[in-house]
């Protein structure tokens, strides 16, 4: 394996079989964009869809978890890494932050738009990628590597290429879809992404790597755990989804903002309460598991939603081959059951 610098002639070897970081490079994608019905398999399996979402969505996550290992963080820098993930694909590369005219928005598109930027859809898409496209992926790998958690699963020479591909992506993203749309953002908007970028990093930087270690609480039975992010998954959606429909005032986004944020932290700090130093693998993965139980049940809705424009055949199966997935990992967890307090 090579470290530092590389070029095409000395590329490091990757090994496919086996590799968590190739496994986590694909299944980023899979559960952002495809079981979310985000982007279905019509869209999902395209090659030009394959490859944008496998350069931005895996490159992104591996990327993520490769500097929580360097800068040695937890569970804290993890999601706040995935916020910039999050800044950099809804703000910086498609800029759905301020397009007025961006296809997903609907009501989001007026509900929460000030200033040029859609605030409401902001603040979501933000935490959706934080938790969902980022954090989760990266702990289902951890979890299915228990070895090799706390090590780097990238040599030097392998991060220099993840990094550059994505910023490739994210580039070339920016222009075809700036193009497509025919919408270019307002270049002080368009600062802003930056700076939440910038900022988002340095904080993820500087956080304690003991974030949420100290909590006292005695841990509940891992169901305890996937009701509880199963939950805080259902109010998102009803704050951020269906609340938008009932404007009560003129500054009723603001409160849809506050309450949103509030509910997702809260639910955070009511977490980090409980003592995770002693949690097993079958806690971490309940709170995965909760977290994707309502994108694995809408999954099978999606394919007989006959009020969406695209093509959603093939949704079913992503339920069903998603379900054998964490039904397969839960038993190879409740085998071992060892603690996983690295994923911290």
């Amino acid at each position: 394996m090579i470290e530092g610098g590389w070029t095409a002639s000395r590329l490091p070897r990757l090994r496919v079989r086996g590799n968590p970081a190739l496994v986590l490079f694909l299944l980023a994608p899979a559960v952002g964009e495809l079981l979310s019905g985000s982007a279905p398999p019509s869209e999902f399996f395209t090659p030009f869809g394959f490859t944008i979402l496998l350069g931005l969505y895996g490159c992104g996550a591996v990327l993520t978890r490769e500097l929580k290992i360097l800068w040695g963080k937890g569970i804290g820098s993890l999601l706040l890494l995935g916020a910039t993930y999050g800044a950099l694909e809804e703000g910086v590369m498609v800029a759905s932050w301020f397009s007025p005219i961006w296809p997903d928005l609907g009501v989001l598109g007026v509900f929460g738009r000030w200033l040029g930027v859609n605030w409401v859809w902001a603040a979501e898409l933000t935490m959706y990628h934080a938790i969902i496209s980022i954090t989760v992926p990266v702990i289902l790998v951890e979890l299915a590597y228990p070895k090799r958690k706390c090590e780097r699963w990238l040599t030097d020479g392998w991060l220099k290429v993840v990094a550059s591909v994505l910023t490739v992506d994210v580039a070339v993203g920016f222009i075809l879809f700036s193009l497509m749309l025919d919408y270019f953002p307002p270049l002080p908007q368009y600062f802003l992404a930056f700076i939440v970028v910038v900022v988002f990093t340095y904080i993820a930087y500087r956080l304690p790597a003991d974030w949420a270690r100290h909590g006292i609480k005695p841990m509940k039975t891992p169901l305890f755990y996937a009701a509880f992010t199963a939950f805080g998954a259902l109010a998102s959606g009803i704050i951020f989804w269906i609340l938008p429909n009932f404007s009560f005032f003129p500054l009723f986004p603001v409160v849809a903002i506050l309450i949103g944020f509030s509910v997702i932290f809260g639910l955070i700090r009511l977490l980090a309460g409980y003592n995770w130093k002693n949690a097993t693998s079958l806690h971490w993965f309940a709170l995965t598991f909760g977290s994707l139980f309502l994108f694995i049940i809408s999954a099978f809705f999606q394919e007989l939603d006959k009020s969406r424009t695209d093509n959603t055949a093939g949704m079913g199966l992503v339920g069903v081959v998603t379900i054998i997935s964490m039904v397969l990992l839960w038993l190879k967890l409740k085998r071992s059951n060892k603690s996983t307090t690295a994923v911290l």
